[in-house]
């Protein structure tokens, strides 16, 4: 056993996990690993050539926060040696495999994980230094006969261990990309890190597989052939391991039911995890949660952002101010609910060289901060709309797009006071100067407008377009956070008048979306207000018209 050769550290590291109240069991994902492993030759000899996979090296990208060390000290603690985690895993859904018992502890697994610095590390040498130091100790130490020096390099002492003790090895690598995130590192310090990672892995008889996981993929990184030997798989363009990082809808109701029977006085509702943390898109066609998000949530008994917005998080957003002409547009439409075309390449560049447009939005796809769908980009959910309508209201170089924002207090506050003189001078400033919905027509068009002028009101609403209600489907219902506050009903007319659009929403009962079921009282017990919005597309001063009357007053 060593620091990285068979260590403990993983196993203490999953089983604490494993206790955790909100543990999801992804144990799954093995029986997609166990067949790449290495045939040994007595099966070859007895089976013949090509009976296995082959592929025996895994790259696996996602965003921050997606599981991927979790799932790479589950797999270190399956295979390794280090220590018996049979009672763990015996209680997991991989112990149903034929192979289980097999491969449980029966592997030499060498467990790095690269996020891990020395104390006051400057410069990469010390980096890596530490690195190789801990792994040639590990080995001296379990393999006294293999005449390694420890001025070795680590190759030479593997392929000593192997030719002495045909020993092999699984490789674990987590984070691997770190080092190329960090201030420190120069583009020569990269490219040796990048021909470290080949030296070691490839073409190397005592590799028996490695997984490896990061953010950005292999390819940004390796414009030669160094680490050509990966197969890489990402959460926007490949189908294979899908499910295994982030929540399903189905792991979500699970979490939730056991939310419910242990706490006591539960204030998450499975309609508000949907809103805050869905919203991803795998290339397979299922839907993810954020991980974090959820456990924070029904953790702590509160919706809100918990998903660590540091370092390149904020780089993005910082190419978004600069390169406002490419995006000022698009991040409008997306703010207004509509996606938008984009040509997403997961290699297109590190945070710190992003230029164009495309390049900008992939990386946001790879970090997670836009979903990407059959050639659309969108805003996933409520927790990362927040995050860009906090981008949007503080940068002043987005223009139109930033006064509207500031505008959109405004909107709300005059809506529930039924100031439709403020109403409808937002509206006609909203629609006269925001170009990028001018695209649209007819009712879409004003639907787009609306999503921006009542910007603000997400802090206190969730904000529902083309909602079945009554016996039709209204274009926006606002229903509030606090179920004591106003309910809003928009509904939107073009070429008719704003005493039109209220008048549908009495015909068709729109309100009963707030009203309880016979024999029940209101969950919603705040004023219920009609919106009506039309405006007149044949009049060139695109004049517009609101109303507001109130349908139903505070219920005691």
């Amino acid at each position: 056993m060593g620091v990285y050769l068979n260590s403990r550290s993983a196993y203490g590291l999953f089983r604490r996990e494993y206790a955790s109240a909100y543990f999801v069991d992804k144990t799954d994902i093995l029986a997609e690993l166990v067949p790449l492993v290495e045939m040994e030759e007595n099966d070859i000899e007895e089976y013949g050539p090509n009976q296995g996979k082959g592929q025996k090296y895994v790259a696996i990208t996602r965003p921050r926060r997606f599981g991927k060390t979790v799932m790479a000290n589950m797999i270190a603690s399956y295979f390794g040696k280090g220590v018996d985690s049979g009672r763990l895993f015996h209680n997991l859904k991989v112990s149903k495999y034929d192979w289980y018992e097999e491969h449980l502890n029966r592997h030499n697994v060498i467990h790095i994980m690269f996020n891990e610095m020395p104390d006051e590390t400057t410069t990469y040498v010390q980096y890596i230094a530490r690195i190789k130091k801990r792994l040639i100790a590990d080995l001296q130490k379990n393999y006294p006969n293999a005449e390694i020096e420890k001025e070795d390099a680590v190759w030479d002492a593997l392929i000593n261990v192997f030719e002495y003790y045909g020993e092999k090895f699984i490789f674990v690598l987590d984070e691997w990309d770190y080092i190329y995130h960090q201030d420190f590192a120069t583009d020569s310090d990269k490219g040796s890190f990048t021909k470290f990672l080949s030296n070691l892995l490839k073409d190397k008889a005592y590799v028996e597989m490695a997984y490896m996981t990061g953010i950005l993929p292999i390819s940004k990184y390796s414009s030669g052939s160094e680490l050509n030997m990966f197969f890489e798989f990402s959460m926007a363009t490949s189908t294979a391991y899908s499910d295994y990082f982030g929540f399903t809808d189905a792991e979500v109701d699970a979490l939730y039911q056991r939310y419910k029977k242990t706490e006591n006085n539960p204030a998450v509702t499975r309609e508000g995890l949907k809103l805050w943390y869905d919203g991803y898109q795998t290339a397979g066609g299922g839907r993810l949660y954020n991980p974090r998000s959820v456990v924070g949530a029904l953790t702590y008994n509160q919706l809100r952002s918990y998903w660590t917005s540091s370092g390149p998080y904020d780089e993005i957003f910082y190419y978004i101010g600069a390169n406002t002409d490419a995006v000022r547009d698009d991040i409008a439409l997306m703010v207004a609910d509509n996606p938008v075309p984009a040509r997403v390449e997961e290699y297109a560049a590190t945070s710190m060289e992003l230029k164009t447009k495309d390049e900008i939005f992939s990386a946001m796809v790879v970090y997670g901060f836009l979903n990407y769908k059959n050639g659309y980009v969108s805003i996933p959910n409520k927790e990362l709309m927040d995050k860009f309508a906090e981008v949007v209201q503080r940068e002043p170089s987005l223009g139109n797009v930033y006064k509207l924002t500031k505008e959109s207090g405004r909107m709300l506050a005059a809506t529930k006071a039924g100031d439709i003189k403020t109403m409808t001078e937002l509206m006609e400033y909203a629609h006269n100067t925001h170009s990028p919905m001018q695209v649209y027509s007819d009712e879409a068009e004003l639907a787009s407008i609306i999503r921006w002028v009542y910007l603000k009101a997400l802090d206190f609403y969730r904000i529902e377009r083309e909602d079945k209600a009554g016996v039709g489907y209204v274009d926006f219902i606002f229903y509030p956070f606090v179920k004591s506050d106003d309910c809003i009903i928009i509904e939107l007319k073009v070429n008719h008048t704003a005493d039109d659009a209220i008048q549908q929403v009495k015909d068709r009962q729109y309100a009963l979306r707030f009203e309880g079921k016979f024999g029940e009282n209101p969950e919603y017990t705040g004023r219920i207000l009609a919106v009506g919005i039309a405006y007149s597309k044949e009049d060139r001063k695109k004049r517009h018209e609101c109303r507001v009357e109130v349908l139903r007053d505070r219920l005691a």
